[in-house]
């Protein structure tokens, strides 16, 4: 296996862009390179730009007659079809939609060929992480579902188990509904209520279909207002015991940064300290149980100047193997490019003056009157049973 991650990059993803009123600025992405380079990560990890998933590769996950609704959509906006969730507050039609929704998930199906062939030791995708389109619809800002591509294409080349690991404050049902029904494939999902946000799903009681697919499906529902001690509290008293009973073959991580407690969209307490801390966790695991195979891809985040491209800027660091310390002060060419691009004032250094972050390992025993706690066990009641596991 080659010791360099993949940065997977192509310039052309910025053009992901549901307007200037819509949450999601591309302007996160061209942040986070720029960030990436200040520091010279980018000559820390190989940076690859693959093609577009053509169309045999969206059809793995997604179904023909979406897929040409999507191509409609993208050559004349106005021909939109809402029953497939195009043209949509939340997926507005947009020229060249098709082709910048296939060009990102073209970039985590190579990112997962190039992991699983050895060619790279990690790889990371950070304008990937499109979780919750469906095989028939767009959803949630997500056009195709790149995650769930990367996974099938995992499967296609011979793997017989993949974790998918997702700490998005929302709820990873795209990729969940994907391998419902598939025993290779172990979803864990750690998630913002959906009595409080959207999805509206991903409780505990979800562990996937009857039958081969029982226990495939996990899922962690945080109480709105979960700061950093209770969300690593909950991720490593769910995620390693898992992917230590699992053991995948490869680990496909999704690092929304919409956790955070400055994230406009969401009702989490996280910092990005606690955030760093889980992309290492993720990177340990793989190293651990996956023999170094991992794809970790971005996802949601809103706040797109202080939190997104510190995050992933930190998750490229640690794939790296050259982790960027979180006192680190930020180059000042960056924050200069900050203000011209968006009249803000950039972060100074790359931490939220939290680290090092403390939690209480649930090993050491739980607080039935604890709501956090009430949320993880309710997960391990649900789920870990049904793996042979004791709650």
């Amino acid at each position: 296996m080659s010791g360099r991650a993949l940065l997977m990059w192509d310039e052309a993803v910025t053009q992901y862009d549901f307007g200037s009123e819509h949450p999601m600025d591309p302007v996160r992405l061209a942040l986070t390179m720029s960030l990436v380079r200040a520091f010279g990560l980018d000559r820390a990890v190989d940076v690859v730009a693959a093609k577009p998933a053509g169309e045999s590769t969206l059809r793995l996950v997604h179904r023909e007659d979406y897929v040409a609704a999507v191509r409609a959509a993208s050559v004349d906006p106005r021909h939109a079809d809402q029953a497939y969730g195009i043209g949509t507050v939340d997926d507005p039609a947009f020229a060249g939609m098709h082709e910048v929704s296939a060009l990102i998930a073209g970039q985590s199906v190579a990112a997962a060929e190039a992991v699983w062939r050895g060619e790279a030791s990690h790889a990371v995708n950070f304008a990937g992480g499109l979780h919750h389109a469906m095989p028939g619809s767009a959803s949630g800002f997500c056009i195709y579902n790149d995650a769930s591509l990367a996974i099938a294409r995992l499967l296609e080349l011979g793997a017989e188990r993949v974790a998918y690991v997702d700490v998005d404050v929302h709820h990873g049902d795209g990729v969940q509904a994907a391998f419902w029904e598939d025993p290779r494939v172990l979803t864990i999902s750690l998630h913002e209520h959906p009595r409080t946000l959207f999805p509206q799903t991903g409780w505990p009681e979800e562990t996937g279909a009857a039958g081969p697919g029982e226990g495939g499906a996990v899922n962690v529902a945080l109480p709105a207002g979960t700061g950093d001690a209770g969300w690593l509290r909950a991720f490593h008293a769910v995620v390693p015991e898992l992917i230590a009973d699992f053991r995948p073959q490869v680990i496909v991580t999704q690092h929304g940064a919409d956790t955070h407690f400055e994230d406009p969209l969401a009702h989490l307490a996280v910092s990005l300290d606690a955030q760093r801390v889980v992309q290492e966790a993720c990177h340990q695991l793989a190293h651990e149980y996956a023999e170094g195979r991992w794809l970790a891809l971005g996802g949601g985040g809103y706040a797109v100047v202080d939190v997104v491209p510190r995050s992933w800027t930190h998750l490229v660091g640690i794939a790296a193997h050259a982790p960027v310390e979180p006192e680190s002060v930020i180059p000042s060419s960056w924050r200069d490019e900050v203000y011209a691009r968006t009249r803000q004032l950039g972060p100074a250094r790359m931490t939220d003056g939290r680290w090092p972050v403390e939690f209480r390992d649930w090993a050491a025993g739980y607080d039935p009157a604890d709501r956090l706690d009430q949320a993880v066990l309710a997960t391990r009641k649900a789920a870990f049973p049904l793996r042979g596991l004791l709650p």
